[in-house]
C-alpha cells in the first residue's frame, strides 16, 4: 500500500505528511482502526527554529472531534538549522474507518525567540476496504 502525501508551507517551514493504514494494529471487526503518519519538517528559512508545542484536531467518521495539545513531538523539542529537516513517525487510532487530522506547531524562530504557528496540513485517513 502506497502512503498518501500532503504538504504545507508556512513562514518558510515545509511540513510534509505521509499517512498509511496500519493493519497490524487494527481490528476492523471491533471498529478499531490505526493509522501511522510520518511528518517531515524542513526549515528553508535563514534562522534556526525550535519546535516547542503541537496542537492536533482529530475528527472521526462521525464528526466527533478530539483535541490534543502538548510539548514537542514524540518526546522531543527538536532544533532545526537552516536547510535541515526533522522527521518523526506517530500514529492515530479511530473508532471509525475514516477520519482526518489537522493542526499546527508552535515554534521559536531565530535568536529573538519569536513564536510562530506553523500549519500542519489537513490529512485524511481511510481504511482501504471501506465503502465510499
Amino acid at each position: 500500500m502506497v502512503p498518501v502525501k500532503y504538504s504545507q508551507i508556512t513562514d518558510e517551514i515545509i511540513i510534509d505528511v505521509s499517512v498509511l493504514y496500519y493493519p497490524e494494529q487494527s481490528m476492523p471487526v471491533e471498529s478499531q482502526y490505526f493509522f501511522a503518519y510520518r511528518i517531515t519538517i524542513t526549515n528553508t528559512s535563514n534562522e534556526t527554529i525550535q519546535l516547542m508545542r503541537r496542537h492536533w484536531s482529530i475528527s472521526d467518521g462521525f464528526g466527533t472531534l478530539r483535541e490534543v495539545d502538548g510539548a514537542g513531538v514524540v518526546g522531543l523539542l527538536p532544533r532545526i538549522k537552516p536547510g535541515d529537516s526533522f522527521e518523526y513517525t506517530s500514529g492515530c487510532n479511530l473508532d471509525t474507518a475514516t477520519g482526518e487530522m489537522w493542526g499546527y506547531y508552535t515554534i521559536y524562530k531565530g535568536k529573538s525567540k519569536i513564536k510562530h504557528q506553523i500549519t500542519i496540513p489537513r490529512f485524511y485517513m481511510q481504511y482501504p476496504y471501506a465503502l465510499n
